[in-house]
C-alpha cells in the first residue's frame, strides 16, 4: 500500500505546477497592474472557440454544392433548414434546426496551407512569418484577451483551453509570444465526459496543502521584510496580488465550473457524453462563471474508432476515407454543437457570450484518391485548401439566421464578400469592448497593435 504521504511523479509534477502557476500569477497580475492603463473592454462579454484541428471540409458541412460535379459534391446530400434558403449537407440535421440561431461565413480565406501557418494566419490574426512552427511570433487572441482583462472576477481563469491531455501551449498556436507565457491558457487537458476526469492544476492534493500553505508563509514572511523598508506602497500591494493568484487556483468558484457532475444530467445527454459534449459544456459553464475565452479542440469524437477514420479534422485520402469519417465524426459534432447554441440561448447568454466553431483552413473541393495508411485500400479524401474556407458564428448579441459570402460554383474560392481571419478578430474584438489600435512592445521594444488590419464584419455587428 502507498504511503498517504508518498508523492508518486506525476502527482509530484502536478503539485509543483500548481504551485509555480500560482506564483507566476501574482507575477503577472502585479505586472498589469503597474503597467501603461490599456482597455480592456467590456468585461462581462466572453468567446467560446471550438478549434477543429486538421481543418473542416466545408462542402461535406457548411457549403455544400449539390449541383456540382459528384467529384466535388461527394456523398452527401443537402438539407434544408428553419431558414429558408439555408441549406447544410445531411450529415448536420441538429443543426438544421438551429439556424436561425447562428450565421454562416462562406467567404473566409488565407494563404497559409500547412497546419502550423494557418493556425498561427487564424489564431493571431496576423500574417506570420514562417509557414512552419506553432511557436506564435504574435500573441493568440485568447491571450491578448488574458493580458487586457484584469477581471473583478478573480476566482475564474481568464482563459482557458481544453485540449488532449499530452498537449501544450504551443501544440495549437495559443502561446503568447511577447506577452510572456502567463498570459497562456489555462490548460484544460483530457476527456471531461471520462468518469475519472479531472484537473491536476486545480485539486489540492492533501499531500500539497501544507507544502502550499508554508510557501505562502514563506512569501509572507520575505514580504514583512522587504515592507519595512518600502515606503512607497508598491510592496504593500504585493500580498494582494498574491492572495488573488491562489484563489484563482484554489478557489470553490474555480472548482464548481469544472464540476460537471453539478450539471443537470438531462443537459450533460443533450451534449453527448462524449469528449466533443463534454468539452462543449465545460465550455459553457467556464464562460458563465467568468472566464472570457475558452477554447475548446475537438479532435477524437471518442470511443473507438472504425476503420478509414482519422484522429483530427485531416481528411487527406491517406489518413481516411472522408465520407467515412463524416459519418463516424459529424453526429456527435452536429449534436455538441447544436446543443451548445441551444444552451447560450436558453440561459440568456446568447448576447454575452459568442461563439465561434472554425478549423485553420479548409479542404479541396476536388476529391483526390490515394491508398490509405491505415487501410491499405485506395480511398476518397480532401488535401488543404486555405483559399475558401467556412465558419459558424452564434451568440454576440448579433443578428442569426444569415449566410455571409459564398464561393463559386465549384467551391474554390470566395465569389461574394471576401473575408480575412483579421475581419474576424475585429469583429470578435468589437464584442469584447477592446479596441484592435492598442498596441502592446514585443521583444524588441517595438509597439505592436493588437491587430495588424482587418474590418468588423457588418452583418454581426
Amino acid at each position: 500500500m502507498q504511503h498517504p504521504h508518498h508523492l508518486t511523479r506525476r502527482r509530484w509534477f502536478s503539485s509543483a505546477a500548481l504551485t509555480s502557476l500560482g506564483l507566476g500569477l501574482g507575477k503577472v497580475l502585479r505586472q498589469r497592474a503597474t503597467a501603461a492603463p490599456l482597455t480592456a473592454g467590456n468585461s462581462d462579454s466572453a468567446v467560446i472557440l471550438v478549434w477543429l484541428h486538421g481543418g473542416l471540409s466545408q462542402i461535406d458541412t457548411y457549403d455544400p454544392k449539390p449541383d456540382a460535379p459528384s467529384e466535388i459534391r461527394g456523398d452527401f446530400h443537402p438539407i434544408a433548414t428553419n431558414v429558408p434558403g439555408i441549406q447544410l449537407t445531411d450529415e448536420l440535421p441538429l443543426h438544421a434546426q438551429v439556424a436561425d440561431r447562428f450565421n454562416l461565413i462562406r467567404s473566409m480565406s488565407h494563404s497559409f496551407g500547412t497546419h502550423a501557418g494557418a493556425h498561427k494566419r487564424i489564431l493571431t490574426g496576423r500574417v506570420p512569418s514562417s509557414p512552419r512552427g506553432f511557436v506564435n511570433e504574435h500573441p493568440s487572441v485568447g491571450s491578448i484577451v488574458s493580458k487586457l482583462r484584469e477581471s473583478e472576477r478573480s476566482q475564474i481563469p481568464t482563459f482557458t483551453s481544453g485540449q488532449r491531455a499530452d498537449s501544450d501551449v504551443d501544440s495549437y498556436a495559443q502561446g503568447a509570444a511577447y506577452l510572456g507565457q502567463t498570459c497562456a491558457p489555462f490548460l484544460v487537458p483530457g476527456d471531461p465526459s471520462a468518469e475519472d476526469w479531472s484537473i491536476p492544476n486545480l485539486s489540492i492534493l492533501p499531500e500539497l496543502s501544507p507544502r502550499l500553505s508554508q510557501r505562502r508563509r514563506l512569501l509572507a514572511g520575505f514580504d514583512r521584510l522587504q515592507r519595512n523598508l518600502d515606503q512607497t506602497g508598491v510592496m504593500a500591494s504585493r500580498d494582494r496580488f498574491d492572495q488573488q493568484a491562489f484563489e484563482v487556483l484554489t478557489s470553490a468558484a474555480t472548482r464548481d465550473a469544472f464540476d460537471l457532475s453539478q450539471e443537470d444530467p438531462q443537459i450533460r445527454a443533450r451534449y453527448g457524453m462524449t469528449p466533443y459534449g463534454q468539452q462543449a459544456l465545460l465550455a459553457r459553464r467556464l464562460v458563465e462563471a467568468g472566464t472570457s475565452f475558452a477554447n475548446v479542440v475537438m479532435e477524437h469524437p471518442g470511443g473507438r474508432a472504425p476503420s478509414a477514420t482519422v484522429y483530427n479534422w485531416d481528411c487527406h485520402a491517406v489518413n481516411c476515407d472522408v465520407f467515412k469519417d463524416s459519418r463516424w465524426r459529424l453526429p456527435y459534432f452536429d449534436r455538441a454543437i447544436s446543443a451548445l447554441i441551444e444552451d447560450l440561448y436558453q440561459r440568456g447568454l446568447d448576447r454575452r457570450v459568442m461563439l465561434i466553431v472554425t478549423g485553420e483552413f479548409g479542404h479541396t473541393p476536388r476529391l483526390s484518391y490515394e491508398k490509405g495508411s491505415g487501410t491499405g485500400i485506395v480511398q476518397p479524401g480532401r488535401d488543404h485548401w486555405p483559399a475558401a474556407m467556412s465558419m459558424l458564428v452564434s451568440g454576440g448579441g448579433m443578428r442569426t439566421g444569415q449566410v455571409i459570402g459564398s464561393t463559386n460554383a465549384l467551391g474554390e474560392v470566395p465569389q461574394e464578400r471576401p473575408l480575412s481571419p483579421s475581419d474576424l478578430w475585429a469583429t470578435v474584438y468589437r464584442h469584447l469592448g477592446i479596441h484592435p489600435e492598442q498596441s502592446f512592445l514585443d521583444h524588441s521594444g517595438r509597439p505592436m497593435p493588437i491587430l495588424a488590419n482587418g474590418n468588423p464584419i457588418p452583418e454581426l455587428c
